[in-house]
């Protein structure tokens, strides 16, 4: 068995030329001419590899046929390493080879019943970057497609355009480094999407759909410095997951809103860790990533405020013949067209070339991270409690200012609560689970509630602002906010006290 260590990065067809122009590139060594790969994967008709994440392939390279099988690996920033099992093809599956316990029981006991299920056939050109010594990196241009015929007769076909860079010799953070220096000339996006996962997907017509935060994966044995490690790359791989698949939509139209806001939350994620693990960060990483992620949130921010608005403030309000039907068209269509607007706007930020320069530089200073003494010998879960305790007393503070009830206190507030939801997120693992499953339902309803009044005052200076540029729906801007009045009344008396036992009971750390 070899483990193979790889960076995929998707490239545009339109960068192809600067790409292979480019100095890093044009400076390797040119590892034969370019070759052909025609590659063929096989499953059972009920997929059950995929099930398990295996990959079983044959390949077809000039005279050359092979057999490979692969499992799945957990990547971020593009970066994997996979098992992976190669062997001569005979025209027979062979697997004899594969040690792995597990998957050596699936294939065997599924050997008689793989058929093909799809194709690829890509162009790859290849060369060796030697950049010191003990470091050897291959570089690997493929171009082609993935073909599928769906069991219903169906074919459906879509593009591969990337570069591969797999480690031969050197450190896993050595394939990033390369890509982050080509990423300051070419726009590269990192990919986690294997050729093989891309063909389940157009086989079985999955839809798109945004990628969720993961569940916290500490463990008690971590280190300070690994544990955030940990954590920011499982919210790297919802920034990039998102902001893939946002990048793959090929009209302004067609990008889901769920997508740019997770995107978003993945940013927010990142910056509340980066507040929760500064105290064993170096300052001018938190300090610098801090501004950059939020920064890089703020582009899609008018996208997701106006989502909100029409899918939560506007289309729960139903007129029952009361509202000026004159008015609400006017208010409808105003909204619309701002939604369009915005989502334009975030169609032209979201830039293949900034989001995959700003996540390979994210990812490249993670590995960069030093781990100090402090940190190597601080228990994390006695950090977890110190630092869950701040964000608990912090919240108390917030909410102490928040009794006049002005919407700044109270938007503090929330954001306090956040920064606590998110820091108990993390820190889960290391504690009881169900008390702090308890506790985590109410900081969430917390944050709900102060959502909601922070959704109606930003709807509030909204709708003011479009009734001074036409004031012909000033009715229906004020039936809508009459709407939301009781709730938003009630939630404002009751969020304080609700909030208290959070902030002043018993601790579930």
């Amino acid at each position: 068995m070899s483990n193979e260590i790889e960076l995929k990065l998707a490239v545009s067809q339109r960068a192809l030329p600067a790409l292979r122009r480019h100095p890093l590139i044009a400076a390797a060594e040119k590892l034969g001419p370019a070759t052909t790969l025609d590659n063929t994967y096989f499953d059972t008709a009920g997929l059950a590899l995929k099930a398990r994440k295996v990959a079983v392939r044959t390949r077809r390279q000039g005279r050359q046929m092979l057999q490979t099988v692969k499992c799945a690996a957990v990547s971020s920033g593009g970066l994997s390493s996979r098992p992976e099992w190669e062997q001569p093809w005979t025209g027979a599956f062979d697997f004899s080879m594969v040690d792995q316990p597990d998957t050596a029981r699936l294939l065997a006991r599924h050997h008689d019943e793989l058929v093909p299920v799809f194709t690829t056939r890509f162009r790859r050109e290849t060369r060796r970057h030697v950049p010191e010594p003990g470091v050897s990196i291959l570089l690997m241009i493929d171009t082609g497609e993935v073909k599928v015929r769906t069991p219903d007769g169906v074919e459906r076909s879509a593009p591969i355009c990337e570069l591969e860079l797999e480690l031969e010799r050197g450190r896993p953070q050595d394939l990033v480094e390369l890509a982050c220096a080509l990423a300051q000339d070419l726009p590269l996006m990192p990919a986690d999407v294997s050729k093989a996962e891309r063909g389940y997907r157009l086989f079985l017509g999955t839809p798109l759909t945004p990628a969720r935060a993961e569940a916290s994966a500490l463990e008690p044995g971590q280190n300070v410095v690994d544990a955030f490690r940990t954590l920011a790359f499982s919210c790297v791989r919802q920034w990039q997951g998102n902001a893939a698949a946002a990048l793959g939509c090929t009209d302004a139209d067609d990008i889901l809103p769920d997508l740019i806001h997770q995107l978003r939350v993945s940013q927010r994620r990142l910056r509340a860790l980066l507040k929760v693990f500064a105290p064993a960060l170096p300052e001018n990483f938190a300090a610098t990533w801090n501004a950059r992620l939020r920064d890089n949130a703020n582009r899609f921010g008018d996208t997701r405020d106006l989502d909100v608005f029409h899918a939560e403030l506007l289309t729960p309000v139903t007129p029952e013949g009361l509202a000026d039907p004159t008015a609400m068209a006017v208010l409808l269509d105003t909204v619309q067209k701002a939604r369009n607007e915005a989502r334009h706007f975030a169609s032209h930020q979201l830039d293949m070339a900034t989001q995959g320069r700003l996540l390979l530089a994210f990812t490249a200073d993670l590995y960069r991270l030093p781990t100090g003494s402090l940190a190597a010998a601080a228990d994390l879960k006695a950090f977890a409690r110190l630092r869950l305790d701040r964000l608990r007393k912090r919240a108390r503070r917030q909410a102490a200012a928040a009794a006049t009830l002005e919407p700044t206190r109270l938007h503090a507030l929330r954001i306090g609560f956040k920064l606590l939801r998110y820091g108990v997120e993390f820190f889960a693992p290391l504690f009881p689970a169900r008390p702090i499953k308890r506790y985590l339902e109410g900081v969430v309803n917390a944050q709900t509630a102060l959502g909601f009044l922070q959704d109606v005052d930003i709807a509030h200076q909204r709708l003011s602002d479009w009734m001074h540029a036409n004031p012909a729906l000033a009715p229906a801007a004020a039936f809508v906010l009459g709407w939301h009045a009781p709730r938003y009344a009630r939630l404002r008396r009751r969020v304080l006290g609700e909030c208290a036992p959070l902030l002043d009971g018993r601790k579930p750390w």
